[in-house]
């Protein structure tokens, strides 16, 4: 038997009332646990891009319309300088009052003025990065980078500059999670029922898969997501499963599977599927597809707890082999689990993080779990051009069992419409 997650006592709505989400306590505490590892590392600053890991160091947000416009010299002894992009440099030092220092971010935007200017503008950049960076003592120390172009890391580099590759350490940061954080996650877990909902209520047959993936979204975006996304794989579309979404009319009879990952909540993302069908109750067959999904699922979260590995949970999915495929690689991200968080090398919308479960590698690298470590679980069954199943849980590693945090119904295909 799986063990289900407490659930909040408190909503998205903030107020004086009560003690939920403590933001400042957890940006601090995030902040903490990536200086101890610079620390260890001998590194004084990192240099860092891409939104979500400058708001995880620093929080400090932005509309990343284009890569590498925002960035931040994130210190193990001083406070964050921010370089933001024209306009929150403007807006955002009296909405963030715990920032203290702000510059004008330097942008090449792609090299799309041409290589002259972006060499300049490439050389300006570095330079101010150097003149800070001398200001604390540190130009000649080693310093972290995490994101950036080819263009930046050379011109870093012809200023002087001793890079070295940050990402490994802010995925470490990252890995175990604050009861603050675990808390978002809930909430998260807690919108993507919103979004199944409303599933419930509004599939007919007849409708656009356009049509029901924009009123999931305003589900869960009423219910207080700062982000909500919705894809759906339907019917002859459902097994395996795509990620290139493709817009059909849902028919009679169609079983189809919901993913809403990449909803978030301050930051934090949600990844979970169930499964539908239209208009009849499923087959035997279906139901015997469901039943392995789950039996997967299930097994691979009972395996998780602290003081065994990746390896004893990777055993409960079925090697690639089952449906005649070659490689592991085939079923990788589909039999699967990944650890959620924040921070990402690229701008993406579903960020993974440690640890990683799977047969590929897992069996030969495996991780430890230790406690506040927050994955999905996913599993799929399903013939192809015929329909597929799926499920996927959100889970929280404890001193016992793992804890499933999305509460929404999971034993059995759904019937709908």
């Amino acid at each position: 038997m799986v063990k289900w997650a407490d659930k909040l006592i408190f909503g998205p709505v903030r107020t004086d009332l009560r003690d939920d989400i403590n933001v400042p306590r957890m940006r601090a505490d995030r902040a903490a646990k990536m200086k101890q590892i610079m620390k260890r590392e001998g590194i004084g600053a990192v240099l860092v891009t891409n939104e979500p890991n400058v708001r995880y160091l620093t929080g400090f947000s932005w509309a990343e319309f284009m890569t590498y416009l925002s960035y931040a010299l994130f210190f193990v002894e001083h406070d964050p300088i921010i370089f933001a992009h024209a306009g929150s440099y403007q807006q955002m030092p009296d909405q963030m009052p715990w920032i203290k220092e702000w510059r004008i971010g330097r942008s090449w935007l792609a090299e799309i003025a041409g290589p002259e200017a972006t060499k300049e503008e490439a050389g300006l950049f570095a330079r101010e990065i150097r003149d800070e960076l001398k200001k604390h003592g540190l130009a000649g120390e080693k310093i972290g980078i995490i994101g950036f172009e080819q263009v930046a890391r050379d011109g870093l580099k012809a200023a002087g500059l001793n890079l070295v590759e940050a990402w490994p350490l802010l995925l470490e940061a990252s890995a175990i999670k604050t009861q603050d954080e675990i808390n978002c996650f809930k909430m998260t877990a807690s919108f993507m029922s919103s979004g199944w909902q409303r599933i419930r209520e509004a599939c007919k047959i007849g409708v656009s898969v356009a049509a029901l993936r924009r009123t999931v979204v305003d589900a869960m975006t009423d219910a207080g997501a700062e982000i909500a996304r919705c894809n759906i794989q339907s019917g002859p579309l459902g097994f395996e499963r795509g990620v290139t979404y493709l817009d059909r009319r849902i028919e009679y009879g169609d079983v189809f599977h919901v993913p809403l990952c990449g909803t978030r909540f301050m930051g934090y993302p949600s990844c979970g599927y169930r499964t539908f069908v239209v208009g009849r109750e499923p087959t035997k067959v279906e139901k015997d597809w469901y039943k392995r999904v789950v039996e997967s699922v299930d097994a691979a979260i009972d395996a998780t707890r602290v003081g065994k590995t990746t390896a004893d949970a990777a055993k409960a999915f079925p090697p690639a082999s089952k449906w005649g495929y070659k490689d592991e690689a085939e079923v990788l991200t589909v039999e699967f689990g990944h650890g959620l968080g924040m921070p990402c090398p690229y701008p993406v919308f579903v960020p993974y993080g440690m640890p990683n479960i799977n047969r590929q590698w897992s069996l030969k690298h495996p991780q430890p779990f230790e406690k506040g470590m927050v994955i999905g679980y996913e599993s799929l069954e399903g013939q192809h051009r015929v329909c597929g199943v799926r499920l996927e849980h959100m889970v929280v590693v404890t001193d016992g069992e793992a804890e499933i945090m999305d509460h929404f119904p999971r034993d059995e295909i759904m019937v709908v419409g």
